[in-house]
């Protein structure tokens, strides 16, 4: 990319999209084409192409898309499926039709088979069944890999994806019906902190175990990739280690200070065993993850807390 090329990234204001913006211009890239939402709805097919006919920016980032756990997954699964279905296919033909130079759609660990050999390599995609309270989520994700795949085949546009594990960061959602796990964990136990409550209760057994990447570390890779890499196999993009729930629950407890019980619930479903990436694919092309996860758990959890 030229520093004076002109970038879009879709879904700007998120915890990703805001940690890609923030990469871009710490780099010097400051030739920027902002929407919010309200101003451009990206399941409205007419005006996603009208906007990149008017617009044409040079590079893309495809980081909107409808997410959360495994309550919001599991509830709202035709939202979950259709709007990430048909944000990704605007865009990406969108952008296409524009004349885009390069596109980057950003995936998801979920897109790999639930009980998948570890770590997941990206040549198991489609090996097995998904796991069902993400599966909606998880096949609008291959969709959108497929979608890069066919018009990268057909049309020789240079479009790549890129599948980052568990991510938290500036920025998350703290909302408890539809966030994900760490930040789920933080906003529980401050506020059993703050309200002097003995115990906080917890999903499933805690057992699964999880690998997490802070945002900052993956916009770095993302604009390492849309700078260097040129291929059809979409990346993985991890930290390299994996913890357990309840390993990460004891973290996080000690971080924020609470002292009660945890009580964990395992009525509750655990979802995928297991998901460790293998990203030795992106780790061999020069890039590496600088922020472990204490620190990273630290510094979320001094913002959460200065606004919560």
């Amino acid at each position: 990319m030229e520093k004076n090329s002109s970038f879009y990234i879709a879904g700007h204001r998120g915890m990703v999209g805001s940690s890609i913006a923030r990469r871009l211009e710490s780099l010097g890239y400051t030739n920027s084409i902002k929407r919010t939402s309200k101003e451009l709805d990206l399941r409205d097919q007419k005006a996603v192409s009208s906007f990149f006919q008017e617009n044409k920016p040079d590079y893309v980032f495809l980081a909107a898309a409808k997410v959360g756990g495994i309550h919001a997954n599991n509830t709202f699964r035709a939202e979950f499926l259709y709007d990430n279905l048909i944000i990704e296919a605007n865009v990406i033909d969108s952008a296409y039709r524009a004349g885009v130079k390069k596109l980057m759609f950003l995936g998801s660990s979920c897109i790999y088979p639930k009980l998948a050999e570890q770590p997941l390599k990206e040549e198991y995609l489609l090996s097995g069944y998904l796991e069902p309270t993400n599966e909606p989520y998880a096949i609008a994700k291959i969709a959108g890999i497929k979608l890069c795949e066919t018009y990268r085949d057909q049309y020789s546009a240079d479009f790549i994806s890129a599948m980052p594990t568990n991510l938290y960061g500036p920025g998350d959602n703290y909302d408890l019906n539809n966030s994900h796990v760490l930040p789920a964990m933080i906003r529980k136990f401050h506020e059993a902190k703050v309200e002097g409550k003995e115990a906080v209760h917890l999903w499933g057994d805690g057992s699964p175990r999880r690998e997490f990447l802070h945002t900052n570390d993956l916009a770095e890779a993302l604009v390492f990739l849309m700078e260097n890499y040129s291929e059809s196999m979409f990346v993985n993009v991890g930290y390299g280690s994996d913890v357990t729930i309840k390993e990460l629950a004891s973290l996080v407890k000690s971080i924020v200070g609470f002292e009660g019980e945890m009580i964990w619930d395992s009525s509750k479903p655990n979802g995928t065993p297991r998901k460790l990436m293998d990203s030795s694919r992106l780790l061999d092309m020069g890039w590496s993850p600088k922020i472990d996860l204490e620190s990273g758990i630290r510094g979320v959890y001094q913002e959460y807390s200065q606004r919560a």
